[in-house]
């Protein structure tokens, strides 16, 4: 590795313990007597310093250094972790990713008003609070026992077990006594495998904190058990029954010998052989990009080939065809897998902004997430933060009131948002809902008018009045503040949801709250279709909103003239003739079909000439010029070269509604 693809893996390795180290200070915030994480983010600082300024990161080292050694007094109890420390960590984190990112650039200024905040939040800490575990541990020497057991690639993760053995030995008296019980035979002995396991007693004034912290930065992928010996004397005697241990020796292990019985007492084993640590491997999202186009690429041309096996009588081209196909299908589902990642990841970075929002307002907010294992397209993920972004501000400005506003409607002082995801067929639903005032519908209308949006008295569906909120320079605000009311933020949101070919429902009850809803497709770039054809021209339609076939005779076309419903099962269906929709200039066939689709709970049935198969569909983007043709979403290659537009369900289900709704209109 070069010294430049070194620098950016530690780029990469930096932003994760940046993001750590946020959401350990986000938890400690509300636990602030949490040991635990207290050494998580003392360990996330520790390990940032070193490795910048291994890596030629030195004004990023000399910054962490001073949050290190805050949070390590804390550690130490000489000063109690409170929530201005807190703050003033978190303002220090963000000034960390400006260093990383900008390492060259003259950061002086922003890094001295940060560390006189830092500074001026533990003067303000209680400095004479020492930690209970410190206080009652720290007098008088005590026997320890401490049986510990590195994973098997610990070699090769660059520990040494002799530096953690010599950093117990400095600590008092110590006898140490090594387990060979692992060791595989000869001819299956890995080198680079860690096999081995130690038993310790220490003697020592120090207190537990202090023995934990020799394993603090190995301690998240090891086998540790720390145990005070009762009745141990300070002569370090290890006479105790619980650490009376018999090692199966080297000899032992390797002529294939049983291991001996070892008795550890009430405590757990040493070291069962720990299990093989998962391998990861980082690759930039640019590869995963190239891998799915070529993968893209394979499925085209998989499908010329079953095009052209199927019209030859050659058995053997049939059977490799088959067999291109099973695996092209294998490697789609796997590199597809590969792209997947939960929305968790996206979740969690809006906890930190949800806190800030807090503060800047003076609201009292909290957040929850549900569903944060549904997983969706990595680029799906990536593109949906900023419109995310911007309906967490706006529930936190517009939508949750002040303190005082809640106890009047006899709310918790304490406003509720919560942000979930769930899967639904080939979509997941984001949604984004808060327990405040809701949206006031006299003022969307009056602003509409204002700006020739809707005419004065116009009659509107509720449901598209609130859609309204996402025009344009469309805001309701009062007054432009730090956070909302220029009219650009919902703008954006529509957007980005349209250029990812999905679309925003809007929920709204008056006194209790509002619920933003993003229907997104799970996928970009390959999906299944059902490829059908109307008049000369094929279409693709997403398999997932498919949700069944029926027949429609010409004698039914025809007595269903100026209606245009379906009856299925007890429930009225609108329909939408492909064939008019597009004008083909076509007679209609003999026998037509009705494909019905569906999307957010509503149907619609789109009549089509004929259902040619199922297609693996490759989504291409339109061209500019055609890319504002809300009807389609994208097209794709077919296998005799042809192509196929990919229908806008959401689209066409909105405008089957809204023909349902002229029809009953107009009686």
């Amino acid at each position: 590795m070069n010294q430049a693809d070194a620098v950016q893996t530690f780029l990469l390795e930096a932003r994760d313990l940046l993001e750590q180290v946020e959401q350990g200070l986000l938890d400690l915030e509300t636990r602030l007597d949490d040991r635990d994480l207290i050494d998580s983010v003392f360990r996330g600082l520790h390990t940032l310093k070193g490795s910048g300024a291994m890596f030629g990161f030195t004004a990023l080292a000399e910054f962490t250094h001073h949050c290190e050694t805050a949070f390590d007094r804390v550690r130490k109890g000489e000063v109690a972790a409170s929530p201005e420390l807190v703050f003033a960590v978190l303002q220090a984190q963000d000034h960390m990713r400006a260093l990383i990112e900008d390492a060259k650039g003259d950061h002086g200024a922003v890094s001295d008003a940060l560390l006189a905040k830092l500074s001026a939040a533990l003067r303000d800490a209680d400095a004479g609070a020492i930690s209970s575990e410190a206080s009652s541990e720290g007098a008088g020497r005590k026997t320890w026992s401490i049986r510990f057991g590195l994973p098997r690639n610990a070699f090769a993760n660059g520990v040494n077990p002799m530096g953690l053995l010599n950093e117990l030995r400095d600590l008092g008296e110590c006898e140490i006594v090594g387990s060979t019980a692992d060791v595989p035979p000869l001819d299956e002995l890995n080198p680079a495998d860690c096999h081995l396991s130690w038993a310790i007693a220490l003697t020592t004034d120090q207190p537990r904190s202090v023995i934990e912290d020799v394993f603090i930065f190995v301690m998240d992928d090891m086998e540790l058990d720390i145990r005070e010996l009762d009745g141990a004397a300070d002569d370090g005697a290890t006479e105790d029954a619980s650490l009376k241990v018999q090692f199966t020796t080297a000899s032992d292990a390797l002529s294939g010998k049983p291991p001996k019985a070892v008795d550890t007492g009430s405590g757990p084993t040493p070291n069962a052989g720990p299990a093989q640590a998962a391998e990861s491997v980082r690759v930039p999202a640019e590869r995963l990009d190239e891998l799915m186009d070529r993968v893209g690429e394979l499925v085209i041309a998989q499908s010329r080939l079953r095009q052209i096996a199927a019209s030859s009588m050659d058995l053997q081209l049939r059977s490799v065809a088959e067999e291109i196909e099973r695996l092209s299908s294998e490697l789609r589902d796997t590199t597809m897998v590969l792209r997947m990642v939960p929305v968790g990841s996206l979740f969690s970075r809006f906890r930190r902004l949800v806190h800030d929002l807090s503060r800047d307002t003076g609201k009292l907010i909290e957040l929850s997430c549900e569903g944060e294992a549904t997983e969706v397209d990595k680029t799906v993920v990536d593109r949906l933060a900023d419109p995310l972004v911007h309906l967490v501000r706006n529930a936190a400005d517009h939508g949750l009131e002040s303190v005082e506003e809640r106890r009047a409607a006899g709310k918790p002082d304490v406003g509720s948002m919560r942000l979930s995801a769930r899967q639904s067929g080939g979509e997941v639903i984001i949604s984004v809902q808060d327990d405040g005032r809701g949206i006031d519908r006299d003022r969307v209308r009056a602003r509409a008018e204002a700006q020739g949006l809707l005419e004065p008295g116009a009659q509107i569906s509720d449901g598209d009045l609130l859609l309204m909120i996402f025009q344009p320079g469309f805001s309701t605000a009062a007054q432009v503040t730090s956070l909302s009311g220029r009219g650009v933020g919902m703008d954006v949101v529509k957007r980005t949801v349209e250029a990812l070919r999905g679309s925003i429902e809007v929920v709204s009850r008056p006194g209790e709250g509002s619920e933003f809803s993003l229907r997104i497709p799970l996928t970009l770039s390959i999906i299944e279709g059902l490829l059908v054809r109307v008049g000369r021209g094929r279409y693709v339609i997403p398999l997932g909103a498919v949700e069944e076939c029926l027949e429609l005779s010409l004698d039914e076309d025809q007595r269903s003239r100026g209606r245009s419903f379906i009856s299925l099962r007890d429930s009225l269906v609108p329909y939408m003739r492909l064939r008019e929709l597009f004008g083909t200039g076509t007679s209609p066939e003999l026998h037509q079909k009705i494909v019905v689709v569906s999307t957010g709970g509503e149907r619609v049935g789109l009549v089509v000439d004929q259902i040619i198969g199922d297609h693996q569909t490759v989504i291409k983007p339109l061209s500019k010029v055609h890319a504002s043709v809300a009807t389609f979403s994208g097209a794709t290659i077919l296998g005799d070269g042809g192509a196929a537009l990919i229908l806008d369900v959401p689209s066409l289900v909105g405008a089957g509604q809204r023909q349902e709704a002229q029809l009953r209109a107009t009686g």
